[in-house]
């Protein structure tokens, strides 16, 4: 049992290897693959179904030139997804609410994006900076400014979704602790806070796909306005 609310959020290591790279290798376990067979069962059916609706609601929006990151936002939205549920089950951990892992999915790939517009349009691309039309008195502010906003993105993917699961994960611990403590002492309201915990677990649920999918729309529009 933990001993503080937020140990919960630790990385923890088994036999000197850390149990988050068991966490991030499991998901691909679930992935279906493809076999010879003519017919695809239900549970095949369904994730094509899924993929090929993700596909088009995410690139429809694009120019030709993005639709080449399409096995990669499939991938990524698979593995955060897989990643966010499982963290929901008992004696689990969640990868998703370390920053440190956050980062380092946010920071290549928005880096990514900005190297294929410094390429592809580099005038276009560092027209952002730059709004048309900007007295000269505020051209070096509003550089400063948009260079800032641009940096920030990345640290912004990163934060929105370590928050978001690391907020609903805390709420769940708090609001099972009460149910627990309650369950002697006011058995009616130990059960009021049980059904409460079991919406929001619902909600959570629901959060964890959504951030998911939050993630990697915006990647999507950071694509878009490089392409």
């Amino acid at each position: 049992m933990p001993v503080g609310f937020f140990e919960q959020f630790m990385t923890p290591v088994y036999m000197g290897i850390p149990l988050i790279v068991v966490a991030m290798l499991v998901p691909w376990l679930l992935v279906i693959t493809p076999d010879t067979r003519w017919v695809n069962n239900r549970q095949l059916t369904l994730q094509s179904w899924f993929i090929s609706r993700f596909n088009y609601q995410l690139l429809m929006p694009l120019k030709a030139g993005g639709h080449k990151w399409a096995v990669l936002f499939t991938a990524l939205m698979l593995l955060l997804m897989s990643l966010n549920m499982l963290g929901l089950l008992p004696y689990t951990f969640t990868p998703t609410t370390q920053l440190s892992l956050n980062l380092g999915l946010a920071v290549p790939l928005w880096l990514a994006t900005v190297i294929i517009g410094m390429r592809n349009q580099p005038t276009e691309s560092l027209g952002h900076l730059l709004p048309e039309g900007t007295p000269t008195a505020l051209i070096p502010v509003l550089i400063i400014i948009e260079t800032i906003s641009l940096f920030i993105r990345p640290v912004a993917l990163g934060v929105r979704l370590t928050a978001n699961l690391t907020a609903g994960h805390l709420l769940i611990q708090l609001i099972s602790t009460a149910a627990f403590v309650l369950t002697t002492i006011m058995p009616l309201v130990a059960l009021l806070t049980a059904t409460v915990l079991f919406l929001l677990t619902l909600l959570e649920v629901a959060v964890a796909m959504i951030q998911a999918y939050v993630f990697v729309l915006l990647l999507s529009l950071y694509l878009q306005e490089n392409i």
